[in-house]
């Protein structure tokens, strides 16, 4: 089963530090306590403590360090290493890469690469396989399409940090729409590069071509891809996992690009399978104990009669909107909604109280008043949806609340 690892905070951010390679100091990450060291590499843009501000990405990586000690930094030229690095060769990327492995002290590791990171981890794993042990690609290419990118990149580099930013497009689409998922997105983009940025780094992505080593990979290697991926296509999976020896590929459902975004749970079980032999999924119609919240907005049935339909639908859009946003906050599992509240679960009752807390001051600041119950007990887990007389509980523990209060019982 994985557990946290990580401090119990939506604040909490691990301690930066620098390698250094040549002139160029390269900003990293380390965390968790597995005994499997995963190194994450980016993608085309990052940035090591902004992604902590997105709960979705702070679960991912969360979830990672689990299982395992993880590794994650800026290439040069982004984030919070040097940006005065100019544009780096393959050799500087293979270099950086070695300078962050020794400063941690790791002679063999994990290496999993989103997008273009996933190009880099696997040059690294042909090149040096004496050092990789595994290799996870995820939404990654051997060679990509230049025309594509040559008519693509410098529009999306002209809205680069704005809300009209391609970004959410590309990335996330499911995304669309989300508020706080786009002003995110806009500061991850403006602290992890500038628009010249980006499109130097297109400039070196387009000759990147590692259809000539892939033969050459020696360790497992796991490809992951969503089928509905709009920046690199699934063809682009398919392609490397046919011509790494004994790799193995999983279509996953979905559009998100990056593993994060989307049914993280399925991509964190496939990792942690892949690395260590095992994995926390449960079996359909096993019964777990579980910390349950149920809400529900106050006198939701006089509200919608006097606002209207539209303004009601409103009203409901914005609840679930911090709804998600909150539960995701504090690791927890967002069921389900109930019309006028919403139903999740949590590993832990601390995560759950604290989740309803400020999920209750959250909206109330929204002029969207909710009772909330917790109760944490045992559940039957029936695909998505739970049941059992621990939900029940919680539900009527919600309904004994009144406006603005959370109630507990254990």
């Amino acid at each position: 089963m994985r557990v946290a690892v990580t401090p119990d905070s939506s604040t909490w951010v691990p301690e930066t530090r620098y390698a250094r390679n040549g002139e160029a100091h390269i900003a990293y990450q380390v965390f968790g306590e597995g005994e499997i060291t995963f190194v994450g590499l980016p993608g085309v843009v990052s940035n090591v403590e902004v992604i902590w501000e997105d709960p979705e990405s702070r679960r991912w990586l969360m979830g990672l360090a689990s299982f395992a000690r993880v590794v994650h930094y800026d290439k040069r030229g982004q984030g919070v290493s040097d940006r005065d690095s100019g544009v780096p060769t393959l050799d500087d990327r293979l270099g950086d890469l070695t300078a962050v492995l020794d400063a941690i002290g790791a002679d063999r590791v994990a290496l999993g690469g989103i997008s273009e990171g996933g190009t880099t981890a696997a040059m690294f794993a042909a090149t040096y396989p004496e050092r990789v042990s595994h290799l996870a690609l995820y939404g990654t290419f051997a060679h990509i399409d230049a025309a594509f990118g040559d008519v693509s990149m410098p529009l999306w580099a002209e809205r680069w940090g704005t809300p009209e930013t391609f970004s959410v497009e590309m990335l996330a689409p499911s995304k669309a729409g989300d508020a706080d998922f786009l002003r995110w997105i806009n500061r991850f983009e403006r602290q992890s590069t500038t628009p010249g940025g980006l499109l130097a780094s297109w400039r070196w992505i387009r000759e990147m071509d590692l259809r000539p080593v892939l033969g050459s990979i020696q360790c497992p290697t796991l490809v992951a891809h969503r089928g509905g991926d709009r920046l690199v296509p699934v063809s682009h999976g398919r392609y490397l996992a046919e011509h790494i020896p004994g790799a193995r590929i999983v279509e996953l459902d979905g559009d998100a690009h990056a593993p994060q975004w989307g049914e993280v749970e399925t991509v964190l079980s496939l990792t942690e399978e892949f690395l260590t032999g095992h994995h926390s999924t449960t079996k359909q119609g096993e019964r777990v104990l579980a910390t349950v919240l149920f809400t529900d907005i106050v006198d939701s049935t006089v509200r919608a009669a006097g606002l209207g339909d539209r303004a009601w639908r409103q009203v409901l859009d914005r609840h679930d909107e911090i709804s998600r946003s909150t539960v995701s906050e504090w690791g927890g599992r967002l069921v389900k909604g109930t019309g006028d509240g919403m139903l999740a679960t949590f590993d832990a009752p601390a995560r759950g109280l604290r989740c309803a807390d400020t999920l209750r001051s959250s909206l109330a600041d929204a002029g969207i008043p909710i009772r909330a119950g917790v109760h944490t007990g045992e559940i039957e887990l029936r695909g998505e949806d739970v049941a059992g007389i621990g939900v029940h509980i919680a539900a009527r523990v919600a309904a004994l609340a009144d406006s603005g209060e959370l109630l507990a019982v254990t």
